[in-house]
């Protein structure tokens, strides 16, 4: 199924101003102690207050904290929306931002509090390891499957009903939780719903073999060299893409029903268009929506991106009829 709106094929002039005023770091020759002194200041300046004129205000009466996950071998920060209500058997909906080498489940604050208000349910969005030279991007596939795994053994604690519980990632965030779809699967463990914004899917050689990546190779959300870092430090010498790359899996059957979210303006669209494909191919319910005009990463940017607030309303909408009783 696939629902196209009917938005501006132009970005919109609040994303085109942030365009224009975004001085764009040279990735290609960015060396690894730059990177994390970009990824710090970046990071700060994406969970500042002062941002939400951009990254949007959170829903009025939820609980929004920080709390640390105790795993085997490590402890990670996970980001907690609980609805204004509170209550016990909550539906669980596991988030995973996306940046890659950079971002943090802060900046996702205003989607995230506003799908635990209207849900209602809890949203736990995973902190999770960020790429850089000592750290692939398996590393942080295992912390969105780990946190997911860990919540769910531990339902009674966190107040959610293991039986009601989907997985939503944005970027490289739909790649870990594709996987962690997949891995559930694999595991016996039945998830309700699956949802992928401006999913990144194929780490391998193919990556940027996309029309899509040759029409936006520059936008100020994304552009052609932060994706060849991505690839990069994400698939280290010696380590299988496909592993990593959802795309390309063996196996796309019995999976959970699936909303793909597609802006149009992304070097990424057509990632998402062919992994909805595969999706409806291996038997899986799947729903594609494009939103035109918008670009990468624009459900973080509900201030300058007005597309953000109907791609809220059917994301809210999807999850609802799979969640809710």
């Amino acid at each position: 199924m696939v629902d196209v709106t009917t938005a501006t094929e132009r970005p919109p002039l609040g994303f085109r101003l942030l365009q224009a005023l975004r001085r764009e770091p040279d990735w290609s020759a960015m060396p690894a102690e730059e990177l994390l002194a970009f990824r710090e200041a970046e990071n700060r300046k994406r969970a500042s207050r002062l941002l939400r004129v951009i990254t949007g205000l959170p829903a009025r009466g939820a609980a929004i904290r920080w709390q640390e996950v105790t795993l085997p071998d490590r402890r990670l920060r996970v980001r907690v929306h609980r609805p204004p209500a509170g209550g016990r058997q909550l539906p669980l909906v596991l988030h995973v931002h996306g940046g890659a080498f950079v971002g943090t489940a802060a900046q996702s604050d205003w989607i995230n509090s506003h799908l635990a208000a209207q849900l209602p349910a809890l949203v736990v969005s995973v902190e999770h390891r960020l790429l850089d030279a000592q750290t692939p991007l398996a590393a942080a596939v295992d912390d969105g499957w780990d946190v997911l795994r860990h919540v769910l053994q531990h339902g009674a604690e966190w107040g959610i009903d293991p039986a009601r519980t989907a997985v939503f990632g944005e970027s490289c965030g739909a790649l870990i939780s594709a996987l962690a779809a997949i891995r559930a699967r694999d595991a016996d463990l039945h998830l309700q719903a699956q949802v992928l914004v401006n999913p990144a899917v194929d780490a391998t050689d193919t990556m940027l073999d996309y029309a899509s990546v040759a029409e936006y190779a520059r936008t100020p959300t994304l552009a052609v060299p932060q994706l060849q870092l991505f690839q990069r430090l994400a698939v280290p010498p010696g380590t299988d893409p496909r592993a990593i790359s959802p795309l390309h899996a063996d196996n796309l059957n019995g999976l959970p029903p699936a909303l793909v979210v597609v802006p149009t303006v992304d070097a990424l669209a057509d990632h998402g268009r062919r992994y909805a494909e595969r999706l409806l191919e291996s038997g899986t319910p799947t729903r594609l929506t494009e939103h035109r005009g918008a670009p990468h990463g624009f459900l973080s940017l509900p201030g300058v991106v007005p597309q953000a607030k109907a791609a809220r309303a059917e994301i809210v909408e999807f999850l609802r009829g799979h969640l809710v009783a």
